[in-house]
């Protein structure tokens, strides 16, 4: 979540005195106890007079303060139609139910719910398995689940940060200067981790012809002696593109033969690690790859878990340094934990298992081959209009890379007949649209869109190309046919109505708009400049979210 600031409740009562749209809702106060409470439509008024930012005196009956804030949770866009996030948002009612059955359990308590470390346990290995982990004298592959992909990214980060100072320690060499490489296309939390963790971050730029994602030859050049590792992204963020772990891999290979720098590679699988093994299995990205040690993904994204659930797996116990690891002693018994929290709910991680054992690897595979069939056919909808699309899910590939040549019949709904990728579609409008209107800005599409219900981003490209802007279409389980015609369409129809009124002095669309925050969300964030100071500003280069 974001940071919030305490907000004082008669500031904000005077501010909107004075804001001009509060103008015509000053006759709410007869209602009202005070500006700063809230109410209900419910007959017996039990919530009115009940302040928004302070905890009330009193409380009100459960049937009325569920209802309150059920009223002010409508505001929320529909999750069905956000295809701006890659969290899953649908289970089936016997997954529902399971999670509401342990809803209240903790999964820390080992002692006290050991049926459900076993589960968890169970999902540890399945997950090591599907990412071929390989058994060796160094002993086996660990995992454990995290909060989400930023809390299993830390631990990646940590036990690779750990390592090279115990390494350098034991040559006698400098470990206070310790440095991490991945591409400018990154999301967030890898910044996060370099920032809370005194890591240097190397951000390795990425353009339109690298396909915005780090190309392993550029990455070379940013790696030296205080490298700790680099972090290799399979499924970008911006348009789905995986990055090659293998080449990655062999290029390391080669400068270890030069230098004698040994250089580790954590994957962040965030969304890739569900997708990946179904949609291409032949592609080695995972622990059939010798240099990689670590992997993260989420299970509530194409994992297809609520909310809440992320793993992170290492190649055997050697990956982790022994004072990472914290003993348990509880009851009787001796747990192992290497986590950046404590309590947690089990909820997730029961489901997780449910999907493994409801869908089995077959499941998988047919649903991730759905979400790529209509990903296809909304890029190809897309490109053949008014659009550039610029990821390539729905470009045939051959060995000599990209080919226009029709697949046969019994390759055409495979995703491996294609350029991999997560099915995400990333597009802006073309270069024939953009040169005759000038004026057109495409933050309109997303604005118009967001009017009929979907939530459709407009970002800016990564470091290096903040000048180019794409919207993103994230292509999820819950996204059916009649709902990729019906988006398809609509796109259209706001692109013709905007290309019909471009030139219109009258249609000025305020770009705020594409924004559909609650008018007291503005408050609650908190003053930058307000912020610690201790010293020089590192600043931050990456503003892309994991979801």
């Amino acid at each position: 979540m974001s940071l919030s600031r305490h907000l004082d409740a008669q500031e904000i009562v005077e501010r909107c005195q004075d804001h001009p749209h509060r103008q015509y809702t000053q006759n709410l106060k007869a209602i009202r106890k005070a500006q700063h409470s809230t109410s209900s439509y419910n007959r017996d008024d039990d919530a009115v007079g009940i302040p928004k930012f302070e905890i009330p005196p009193d409380g009100i009956p459960s049937r009325a303060a569920a209802q309150l804030i059920r009223d002010q949770l409508s505001l929320d866009g529909n999750p069905l139609l956000n295809l701006a996030s890659f969290v899953h948002t649908w289970m089936p009612e016997e997954a529902e139910k399971l999670i509401m059955e342990n809803l209240n359990k903790n999964q820390v308590d080992q002692d006290e719910y050991p049926a459900t470390q076993v589960i968890h346990n169970r999902c540890v290995s399945m997950l090591a398995d599907l990412w071929n982990a390989p058994k060796s004298k160094d002993g086996t592959a660990v995992g454990t689940s995290t909060a989400g992909s930023s809390e299993a990214i830390m631990l990646g980060g940590l036990a690779m940060k750990k390592r090279w100072q115990e390494k350098r320690k034991a040559e006698n060499k400098d470990y206070f200067h310790p440095n991490i490489v991945f591409g400018s296309n990154a999301q967030v939390a890898l910044e996060k981790f370099a920032r809370y963790w005194d890591v240097e971050a190397r951000l390795v730029p990425v353009n339109k012809a690298t396909k915005y994602v780090m190309k392993p030859e550029d990455a070379i050049p940013f790696i030296d002696e205080n490298t700790i590792g680099v972090i290799v992204i399979f499924g970008s963020t911006y348009t789905g593109e995986f990055e090659d772990v293998e080449k990655m891999s062999t290029l390391l290979d080669e400068l270890q033969e030069r230098t004698g720098l040994d250089v580790p590679i954590h994957v962040d699988a965030a969304s890739g690690g569900f997708v990946g093994p179904f949609a291409y299995p032949d592609l080695k990205w995972d622990f059939r790859v010798p240099r990689v040690v670590s992997i993260n993904t989420s299970g509530h994204k194409f994992g297809l878990v609520y909310p809440g659930l992320g793993w992170v797996i290492w190649r055997n116990e050697t990956c982790l340094h022994k004072d990472l690891v914290f003993e348990l002693h509880y009851l009787g018994s001796v747990e192992y934990s290497y986590t950046l929290n404590f309590s947690k709910p089990a909820a997730p991680v029961i489901a997780q298992l449910f999907n493994f054992i409801n869908l089995g690897k077959k499941g998988y595979t047919d649903i991730i081959n759905k979400d790529f069939r209509h990903a296809r056919v909304l890029a190809r909808a897309l490109e053949s209009t008014y659009f550039e699309v610029l990821s390539n899910i729905h470009r045939p590939v051959g060995a000599s890379g990209f080919i226009d040549k029709v697949i046969g019949e019994e390759h055409a709904d495979k995703p491996a007949s294609y350029a991999p990728g997560l099915p995400v579609v990333s597009f802006r409008f073309s270069e024939k649209v953009r040169t005759e209107n000038p004026n057109l800005q495409q933050a309109w599409v997303q604005a118009l869109l967001r009017a009929r219900g979907w939530i459709v981003p407009n970002y800016n490209a990564p470091k290096g190309e903040e000048e180019t802007e794409m919207l993103r279409v994230v292509v999820r389980e819950t996204m059916s046919e009649d709902l990729t015609e019906r988006l398809i369409v609509d796109i259209l129809q706001v692109t013709e109505s905007l290309l019909e009124s471009a030139s219109s002095l009258a249609l000025q669309i305020p770009l705020k708009a594409a924004s559909a925050s609650h008018g007291e969300q503005e408050p609650a964030r908190p003053t930058k400049e307000n912020f610690g100071d201790g010293g020089e500003e590192k600043g931050q280069k990456g503003f892309a979210r994991q979801c």
